[in-house]
């Protein structure tokens, strides 16, 4: 099974144990050289600024929610997670500069995060193929 990003977000995420809701993702944060997701940044929590939490502390991704792990002590603050880019909506780049349109969508693993396939303007890239991601474009490799 996989999960979209664009399915990701906005979903509620609470604790396993106690069903504690922790906020909804509002964005999912890419480890490029591992290609997997290493954080999961959250909105409408109360907690100031959007709390960020770790991958690690994610159980699985559902169609209804994200389960964490049970009272995550781990949760980071912003300033302690690695910074975010956007990948949704980034121009796409082969490690040759040949432009791959732009990302429309990516799918995961809903319970390692690792990426699998990531859907440009010009037709899915394997995930496995994925180089970088910065502010000017996610970067794969050409073959």
């Amino acid at each position: 099974m996989v999960m979209l990003f664009s399915q990701a977000r906005g979903l509620p995420v609470v604790t396993a144990g106690e069903a504690a809701e922790l906020g909804t993702v509002d964005a999912l944060t890419i480890d490029a050289s591992a290609q997997c997701i290493s954080h999961v940044r959250l909105s409408g929590t109360r907690a100031k600024g959007h709390p960020v939490l770790a991958w690690n502390l994610v159980r699985t991704v559902g169609q209804d929610a994200v389960i964490a792990h049970s009272t995550p002590a781990a949760e980071t603050t912003p300033t302690q997670a690695p910074v975010h880019r956007e990948a949704l909506g980034s121009r796409v780049l082969t490690d040759l500069g040949d432009e791959h349109g732009a990302v429309k969508d990516i799918a995961f693993d809903p319970t390692t995060g690792h990426i699998r396939t990531i859907y440009t303007t010009l037709g899915p890239i394997p995930g496995p193929r994925l180089i970088g991601l910065g502010d000017y474009a996610l970067v794969v490799r050409a073959h």
